[in-house]
């Protein structure tokens, strides 16, 4: 585990808090949500699940575009389920703590931001008329397992996974102009904003991990895999490929095989991965996880 000295903790939440003010987004009112949609893709179409395979090949140019809106859809609704259990965590975190504390005041602004942005990803869905692609079961009660339990390390780490791999994909989509309007600035507004948590958990994970004993490096490094694993694997729901007429188990199956698509993983994981290494986060038998979810 590599230790590197970190910015002192007020001084860098006081410039968030000023980042905060300056740069920060209302969804409702910065989002034309009666404006007409277009012919555009939900995602680069070279992001789909099923880019590059046979069942890709077999549909028309229109169902290949609904197929991206269904897909971005339902990473959004991925992203909402976690930022809830992040918005619980956090709320603890600060519940704990000196709110005089420009560290603290900031949690409570991310706190705020999450509201602002699973509002924003719920109406995303609502403007495209696409179902609610909630989490399975299984996913939905692992959440609540993990917001109950996830605390230092593992709250910290598994934060960064989900808002880094979602970073990568929607800032990639809002450069992309094949991509909807209304896509590019839900990801634009999300990016912006995203920035600012991401700098914040990474510094914080930083100043846990070299504090910590190797039980808890344990525990972090297994409930980070896990959450990692759960996510990669959610991130496209398996009713999405109903909207263009293929049967969900045989499309999961085309996109958890697809090279294409595991090479999108490890290409949204690229930044993180190294840096959760070098502070000790992967390694040892739960770096399985990873691996499997084809991220490392």
């Amino acid at each position: 585990m590599s230790v590197k000295a970190v910015n002192d903790r007020e001084a860098t939440a006081e410039r968030l808090l000023r980042s905060s003010l300056d740069h920060s987004y209302e969804p409702s009112i910065d989002i034309d949500w009666d404006a007409p949609l277009t012919d555009g893709w939900g995602l680069p179409p070279e992001r789909s699940s099923l880019y590059g395979t046979e069942l890709w090949d077999q549909l028309t140019e229109e169902q290949r575009r609904t197929l991206t809106i269904h897909e971005t859809c339902s990473i959004a609704r991925i992203g909402l389920w976690f930022e809830m259990i992040l918005m619980q965590m956090l709320l603890r975190y600060a519940y704990d703590r000196d709110p005089r504390r420009r560290h603290i005041q900031y949690a409570l602004v991310e706190i705020a931001d999450e509201c602002r942005h699973s509002i924003m990803f719920a109406k995303m869905t609502e403007r495209y008329g696409v179902p609610d692609y909630a989490p399975r079961r299984i996913t939905h009660e692992l959440g609540r397992l993990f917001k109950t339990i996830g605390y230092g390390p593992a709250m910290f780490a598994g934060t960064l996974f989900v808002e880094e791999i979602l970073d990568q994909l929607q800032r990639e989509s809002m450069r992309d102009e094949r991509v909807q309007p209304l896509t590019r600035m839900v990801n634009k507004i999300h990016v912006t904003e995203e920035a600012r948590h991401v700098r914040y958990a990474r510094e914080e994970l930083m100043r846990i991990m070299p504090k910590t004993n190797a039980a808890q490096r344990t525990i972090a490094r297994y409930l980070s895999g896990r959450i990692a694993y759960v996510v990669a694997r959610n991130l496209v729901h398996p009713e999405v490929y109903r909207s263009v007429g293929i049967d969900p188990k045989v499309g999961r199956k085309a996109a958890l095989t697809n090279p294409n698509y595991q090479e999108t993983l490890r290409w949204s994981a690229r930044k993180l991965v190294p840096f959760l290494r070098e502070q000790g986060i992967i390694g040892g038998p739960s770096e399985i996880f990873w691996r499997k979810a084809h991220l490392a």
